[in-house]
């Protein structure tokens, strides 16, 4: 079994916590942070198996598994 490591981003949005994974464009959300992990988790794993299967993860593998990963919090302000 293959080990990947993801970026991961949560938020807070109305009373609940989303979280999204920024390499496969992946999201899911629970009540807690760690449930919205929890749940991410679970549903990377069903995309890489889905992925698999379809013959498309080698598509994503670059961003998978780029060992140079960063991570920065921008402000831009909008006209």
């Amino acid at each position: 079994m293959k080990r990947y490591q993801f970026t991961t981003l949560i938020w807070e949005e109305e009373g609940v916590y989303v979280s999204k994974c920024v390499e496969i464009e992946v999201a899911s959300c629970g009540d807690t942070p760690k449930e919205a992990l929890d749940n991410l988790r679970e549903a990377i794993d069903l995309w890489l198996k889905n992925a698999e299967f379809l013959g498309i993860l080698t598509d994503a593998l670059p961003s998978i598994t780029s060992s140079e990963k960063f991570t920065s919090v921008i402000e831009v302000e909008a006209a």
